[in-house]
């Protein structure tokens, strides 16, 4: 990973609470082809939901496959959400992005975020996405109608420690407004890769 020809891309780490939005926004920036971004696949252990597919949802590895990469240092990030429920980024998951001459943008939890950071302090670019308040994220969450109410009041409470992170992070997007949170976001990511 540290030879010169993969090291041009750059990591665009887009970190927020359940609810505010940041998939959205991802997906968006994915859609502009000026910005030659592809998506990074996170590995988990969890089992696949519904029309899930390994490869393009997740990378699929059992919990002992997962720990071996653990120890083999196979992960730019990872992390033990549940009991060997884990999840995380693969390093050769850059290296096949670098690889096509593109940058990185990852939907990341905060932790995982900030780690990415860390190791690539000068290559990553990472936005935190800021619900306009605790209160809207809860409806927000209610209208996806996914989760159960005791659900929807740990996600929330997640999201209050996970607000607090905001200052680590490079940038913060409020999403107040979808198309203006799109402008913003994009504008951050074309001058970081442009930079």
């Amino acid at each position: 990973m540290e030879n010169n020809t993969t090291k041009q891309g750059k990591l665009i780490v887009f970190s927020a609470p359940s609810g505010s939005g940041k998939t959205t926004i991802v997906r968006h920036l994915l859609s502009k082809p000026e910005l030659n971004l592809e998506f990074s696949i996170s590995a988990t252990s969890r089992d696949k939901r519904g029309t899930e597919v390994n490869g393009k949802d997740y990378y699929f590895l059992s919990a002992k496959d997962f720990k071996t990469k653990i120890k083999n240092e196979e992960f730019l990030e990872w992390e033990e959400v549940y009991r060997d429920n884990f999840y995380g980024t693969l390093k050769t998951e850059v290296e096949r992005i670098w690889a096509m001459g593109k940058h990185v943008i990852f939907d990341i939890d905060v932790s995982g975020g900030l780690r990415i950071k860390r190791k690539y302090p000068e290559q990553t670019l990472a936005i935190f996405v800021k619900p306009p308040s605790i209160d809207e994220l809860k409806i927000r969450l209610k209208k996806r109608k996914t989760e159960s109410p005791e659900k929807i009041s740990m996600r929330v409470a997640k999201a209050s420690a996970e607000l607090a992170t905001a200052p680590l992070f490079d940038e913060i997007v409020i999403n107040d407004n979808l198309e203006s949170a799109f402008k913003d976001a994009h504008t951050l990511v074309s001058n970081f890769i442009n930079s």
